[in-house]
């Protein structure tokens, strides 16, 4: 009798396990039309895309796909050849390790480094710029606060992308670079004019770097890159970085940013920004009165909080249900915090046509994926 027992018992925890197993398999996420959407946009990603999804505490999806037409190889070939570079090393597959500019994206990181200050009480939000960089005070600038250069609402003509891009080019070092900015003409009030550059975060390098008395690139690698756990993120290790946009990352160290900003500063048991500063980041600070001096097309009609756009027209001071930092090579990082995960899309393209659109059709197939 007793042997009978043993064996239904037995039986029975064998079946729940079973059970146990077929329930944790129909809970996942199916993501088909996510691997169907790559797919049939892989074309006007470059080619090669990678999409990381993380939600509940793991990576629940990884994928990458490569398919490069020959246009687009010729094309990377001949940007190769311009650039002094292998041509194999550059028209590589991509995976979730592969190393690549990421842009705009950086613009997210770059915040996040400098709200560890405000953390530490060494940067206060308010703060004018003219107490850390006098030379922007000698040009009538000094008056633009901190929160303005993370939104950019400094008021400052930037011109195009395109040149200041080309002028940071010849610059030598930090204090040049501001010495260019502070000479550059005013087009509108600070706070009341967005204009989308790099400006304001490389002001508000400039005055991290005065602070904490190391270059942005160490600061960056301590205070975010470390304990993020991201080995293979920088800024480019150029003579001067661009916090706006000459960072460099892969999708796995990139998807553990988002998963710290996702888990409000956390990530491995260490807080690494308060919940109060992913908070402020988050919050929408262009009011709808503000002149729009530039805004890039594929932002459509996306507000901006520090280093990041708002996806969900928050009304100004209150905080976004879903954030984003897309780069001008097509990369599009972003947190959803009502259905709690992120994701990030990694790709390598110059031609932003139709970007806007497909964002949000990504995100809304991950959305419903997740809400399944």
């Amino acid at each position: 009798m007793a042997y009978k027992r043993f064996f239904a018992c037995r039986k029975y925890s064998i079946t729940l396990a079973l059970l146990l197993l077929l329930q944790v398999c129909n809970a996942q996420a199916d993501f088909t039309k996510a691997d169907n959407w790559l797919k049939d946009n892989l074309n006007e990603l470059g080619g090669r895309a990678v999409l990381v999804i993380f939600k509940d505490g793991k990576m629940v999806y990884n994928k990458a796909v490569n398919e490069m037409s020959r246009r687009q190889k010729m094309i990377g070939k001949f940007i190769a050849r311009r650039q002094g570079k292998d041509a194999d090393q550059v028209l590589q597959d991509f995976t979730s390790a592969t190393k690549e500019r990421i842009a705009s994206c950086s613009k997210w990181l770059s915040a996040a480094l400098v709200m560890t200050f405000v953390d530490e009480g060494k940067l206060g939000l308010e703060d004018t710029i003219g107490k850390y960089l006098p030379v922007m005070s000698k040009n009538g600038k000094g008056g633009i606060k901190i929160w303005q250069c993370l939104s950019h609402l400094t008021g400052i003509n930037s011109g195009t992308l395109k040149e200041s891009i080309n002028t940071m080019k010849n610059v030598q070092s930090m204090d040049e670079a501001i010495e260019l900015i502070a000479k550059e003409p005013m087009e509108g009030e600070p706070g009341k004019t967005f204009h989308y550059s790099n400006t304001g975060l490389q002001i508000a390098g400039a005055v991290i770097e005065k602070i904490g008395g190391k270059s942005f690139e160490e600061l960056f690698a301590g205070r975010i890159a470390k304990p993020c756990g991201m080995v293979n993120s920088d800024f480019g290790h150029g003579k001067v970085p661009l916090p706006a946009g000459s960072g460099w990352s892969t999708a796995e160290d990139y998807l553990k940013f988002v998963t710290m900003i996702l888990n409000e500063g956390s990530i491995n048991g260490r807080q690494v920004l308060s919940r109060n500063s992913v908070i402020e980041m988050q919050k929408n600070r262009v009011a709808k009165d503000a002149k729009i001096a530039y805004s890039p097309a594929e932002a459509g009609n996306w507000g901006y909080g520090f280093g990041e756009w708002v996806m969900d027209n928050a009304i100004a001071g209150t905080r976004s249900n879903a954030v984003t930092s897309p780069g001008l090579f097509g990369s599009f990082p972003w947190v959803d915090n009502k259905l709690h995960y992120a994701g990030f899309l990694f790709t390598f393209n110059i031609n932003s046509k139709g970007r806007n659109e497909r964002y949000r059709e990504l995100k809304k197939i991950i959305d419903e994926a997740i809400s399944k």
